[in-house]
């Protein structure tokens, strides 16, 4: 199993996060006191939903034959800090020769990636000083 690690130092939230051969930056905006050096611990998250729903929606597509150039998904992020309902929206365009019933079945489909059930699912987090 592949574990990711995110070290920081003494610079103020710039943090380099690696798993196996690959390595990220993340990071805050500069208005917050970051450096804008990499993606928001938001933007992470944001960005791990894009991705999943992206390949899954593609996978399927070639599962089935389908004539799909090219997936775009824009992923957002709001959180309501009174009730903490957090809620992430999703506007998948699809490019290729697709009928309405195909486009319908991969909008399904991206909604069922494993990070969106990951996210809607029952999560825990346990966590131990080593």
């Amino acid at each position: 199993m592949k574990t990711t690690i995110a070290t920081i130092g003494k610079q103020k939230y710039k943090t380099e996060i690696q798993t196996g051969n690959h390595i990220i930056m993340a990071d805050e905006p500069i208005e917050v006191g970051g450096q804008d050096l990499g993606f928001t611990p938001t933007e992470l998250l944001e960005s791990s939903l894009a991705a999943c729903s992206a390949m899954t929606i593609r996978m399927y597509a070639d599962k089935k034959g389908w004539d799909l150039d090219k997936v775009e998904i824009k992923v957002g992020f709001k959180r309501n800090l009174a009730t903490n309902q957090i809620t992430f929206t999703k506007e998948i365009q699809l490019y290729g020769k697709l009928d309405d019933d195909q486009r319908q079945r991969l909008l399904e489909m991206g909604s069922k990636c494993p990070i969106e059930k990951v996210i809607t699912g029952n999560v825990l987090v346990a966590s131990k000083l080593v």
